[in-house]
């Protein structure tokens, strides 16, 4: 049920937080949901989410239902509009694995932050029956070679792309079956979403602490899982290399990309030595179309809706060394990689290199499991946006309002505003209003207990940080092991890279996937945020990008132009020369 409660700077869609595990964050749940959730996708996803998550944690076998409030959203929640997950019952799962602790559920969502809440201890923390049931999971995950659930939902996701068809030529009352049929759809796949993340998490986790017990070496794991291939969410930058190095090609496209994306897509069209790279840019969208900044979110536009957002990132590729191939890259990882686990292996016994082969498998197979689930869900809410992108643009032209109108709209009051848009004006705006207020301002990365009126959070373009001076040294976390120098570019939206390029090092405030093209041109990838799961790290795996991850404020401190140099082994940037 869609709930609009008053947050202080008026009413807006607000969940109620748990008393009993009180420390939220928005450590991972940042990735998925930057921004603030519109108030049709909060009716849509909110409360399958909130189930969804529920029946994952309990899946594992460390949490039971009972422990989780049924008047609170406990393990993940929307407050005052931002998306948070809960620390507190991450960090009791952590207590009950035996070999975790807190400082290692902290690092996993924190990743580098100094600004980490205590954690109250509570009598139930540890529960031995849930210990071992967790434990048999373990030992059940890390010998995972398949995953039906996946499977199925991976062809009922192609099926629903099949025959969506055209929206324009649907009834409204259609458009607005295929937004409503949204919601089961979402909760299923959104919890295979889940279940095969907290697996790959602790198939990861286990082969880091084999290579510990065993080597004394946890990021051996690292060098284990790169260039692993048929990573889903890695795809898309390949496809956009290729084309880029197509663009360049011939000189008529080339010319057409120096003179700007603003109508580069109208011109390309136009322009007869350019029929074969459009045909190939078609059909790019038509396998990526449902990606782009901020996915995840319905109302929001994707690379299919505004192919301006992907030509800006292919006109990034038209200048990057042809070293930075991620075909090529891909071969010299993985022959890498499998180095590094034949040596592994020879310097252990039978029994330990059983168990190694064991984890290094399901590592494998779950990392990249984990990336195509998250595929299965944005092709769903594409479905669905493509709907309500028609929907919105008919509503508009037989009333007085907007075509992004219906996005503050919840689905319960869908039947009332198809019937009288005009009705919903002032509530339309007043939520837009605080929609937009609520942007304005940074939420709080952790809250207990309840979060801190929208009122006190500092305005964006109001934080200012202490930039660095030469020889200083931030400190993050490993995300792929290298070092690379080179010009800090700072980029806060994928959609507008500006110049960046072959000898630059990217500076992001976090990555999704719409940022993975970024990463081929450049030498290295510095993040604000992010952990040992998060899609940089991911990434920038597969593509042998030297990376750090969860370098705090990185996007402020770093000036624009410096000379760095980034050791993804150490998670350090070290700045050589300002600009």
């Amino acid at each position: 049920m869609s709930v609009f409660r008053d947050i202080g700077l008026g009413h807006y869609v607000d969940d109620v937080p748990s008393t009993r595990f009180p420390v939220y964050t928005r450590g991972n749940a940042g990735e998925v949901y930057p921004e603030v959730f519109y108030p049709l996708s909060y009716s849509l996803a909110s409360a399958e989410g909130e189930q969804a998550m529920r029946s994952a944690m309990v899946r594992t076998g460390f949490v039971s239902a009972d422990e989780l409030e049924a008047d609170a959203s406990v393990p993940s929640g929307v407050f005052a509009g931002y998306a948070y997950l809960n620390l507190s019952l991450n960090r009791v799962v952590g207590l009950r694995v035996p070999g975790s602790d807190l400082d290692a559920v902290d690092r996993g969502f924190m990743g580098n932050s100094d600004n980490v809440p205590p954690h109250v201890p509570h009598a139930d923390d540890k529960d031995l029956k849930a210990s071992i049931k967790g434990l048999r999971h373990v030992w059940h995950v890390t010998g995972l070679g398949e995953l039906p659930e996946l499977e199925a939902d991976k062809r009922q996701s192609d099926l629903i792309r099949a025959e969506r068809g055209d929206p324009a030529e649907a009834t409204e009352a259609a458009l607005l079956d295929t937004i409503t049929k949204f919601k089961p759809i979402f909760a299923r796949m959104f919890e295979t979403h889940l279940v095969v993340s907290a697996h790959a998490a602790m198939a990861v986790g286990t082969l880091g602490e084999l290579c510990h017990s065993f080597f004394d070496d946890r990021d051996m794991s690292l060098a284990m899982l790169g260039g692993i291939g048929d990573v889903e969410s890695a795809a898309p930058a390949a496809e956009m290399f290729r084309l880029g190095k197509m663009a360049a090609a011939v000189p008529e496209v080339d010319a057409a990309f120096e003179a700007g994306v603003a109508g580069l897509d109208q011109r390309l069209q136009e322009l007869p030595e350019a029929a074969e790279f459009v045909a190939e840019f078609d059909g790019f969208l038509e396998r990526f179309g449902s990606r782009g900044p901020n996915e995840w979110e319905i109302a929001c536009p994707t690379w299919g809706t505004e192919p301006a957002l992907p030509l800006a990132l292919i006109d990034r590729m038209r200048g990057a060394d042809d070293s930075h191939d991620p075909a090529a890259q891909g071969q010299r990882l993985a022959a890498e990689r499998q180095a590094t686990i034949d040596t592994a292996l020879e310097r252990v016994g039978p029994l330990k290199r059983a168990m190694l082969k064991r984890c290094i498998g399901s590592a494998t197979f779950l990392s990249q499991s984990r990336e195509r689930s998250k595929t299965t869900v944005v092709h769903a809410i594409h479905t669905s946006r493509l709907a309500g992108y028609e929907l919105g643009r008919r509503i508009a032209a037989r009333s007085n309002g907007n075509a992004d109108d219906l996005w503050y709209v919840v689905i319960d009051e869908f039947e009332e505003y198809l019937a009288d848009p005009d009705s919903f004006a002032e509530r339309i705006a007043e939520r837009r209003r605080v929609r937009d207020e609520l942007a304005r301002r940074v939420p709080p990365f952790t809250f207990t207990g309840t979060q801190p009126s929208p009122e006190t959070w500092p305005l964006r373009d109001e934080v200012s940080t202490e930039q660095v001076g030469a020889d200083d040294v931030l400190t993050g976390i490993s995300g792929c092991p290298g070092v690379a120098r080179g010009r800090a570019r700072i980029v806060l939206d994928p959609s507008d890279p500006g110049d960046i390029g072959p000898g630059d090092v990217l500076i992001a405030p976090l990555t999704d996937p719409s940022w993975t093209p970024l990463f081929v041109p450049v030498e290295a990838v510095v993040v604000d945020v992010g952990a040992q799961l998060s899609h940089a790290v991911i990434v920038s795996r597969e593509l042998g990008i030297p990376c750090a991850v969860s370098v705090t404020d990185a996007t402020r401190k770093i000036p624009d132009g410096a000379t760095i140099e980034v050791d993804g082994t150490t998670g350090t940037v070290t700045i050589i020369e300002l600009p």
